[in-house]
């Protein structure tokens, strides 16, 4: 029985490492009607925040984004972010606490980012020039204790997007259904410490880059 479990584990990691590397990479030179931001970023850090209904402080993540447009015209905003742990949980950006927390960052770091905004703020519009740029807080609950790196996967960077075909799901005709991708940030980091100290885990930076996801 275990052994039949370890096999099949190790054909589901290379199907999936198959369909993975299937996955095209954004284009070196882009079109002439798309456009990704500069971006620049600080690190992920925690902070306690005491939530209604809890008992004690609850830990949640969040990374600050600085973006800039330099395209030729003002572009749309609506950006998904999700956390991804290598014991393969997601944590999507945004609680129902997250104007409480939210408000916690933005009083920490008034000096430095003084017209800080939440990462869905109303505008959901970037003006064009560095005059315009903006800076955005991106929050998570905490994840996975049992976790070893996590990757932040931050979409609505750029509208670069790419069509490919379901490689065993098929529509009523029996067509490939179509699967659609976007240019999208990839922040990897290792997780520092015993998971059971998590409240002074902190996060190692690894690598910056763009994918399709």
């Amino acid at each position: 029985m275990r052994k039949n479990t370890f096999y099949f584990l190790a054909a589901l990691i290379m199907i999936t490492a198959n369909i993975s590397w299937a996955f095209p990479e954004p284009a070196i030179v882009q079109d002439k009607n798309e456009w990704t931001l500069d971006v620049a970023f600080d690190h992920p850090q925690q902070i306690f925040v005491r939530v209604p209904g809890f008992a004690k402080a609850q830990s949640f993540w969040f990374t600050i984004l600085s973006l800039t447009n330099d395209s030729s015209s003002d572009v749309p905003f609506y950006p998904s972010c999700d956390l991804v742990t290598d014991t393969f949980k997601v944590v999507s950006a945004g609680t129902k606490t997250q104007q409480l927390v939210f408000a916690k960052i933005k009083e920490k770091y008034e000096g430095k980012y003084p017209f800080l905004e939440l990462i869905d703020f109303a505008d959901h519009k970037i003006l064009q020039g560095q005059d315009n740029s903006i800076d955005i807080a991106i929050i998570w609950k905490d994840f996975d204790k049992n976790a070893k790196t996590v990757d932040l996967f931050i979409a609505g960077l750029s509208n670069e997007t790419v069509v490919l075909d379901h490689p065993t799901k098929t529509d009523d005709e029996g067509n490939p259904k179509k699967i659609y991708l976007r240019k999208t940030l990839d922040l990897k980091y290792a997780i520092g410490g015993d998971k059971a100290l998590r409240s002074t885990a902190g996060l190692l930076f690894k690598e910056k880059s763009w994918v399709m996801r």
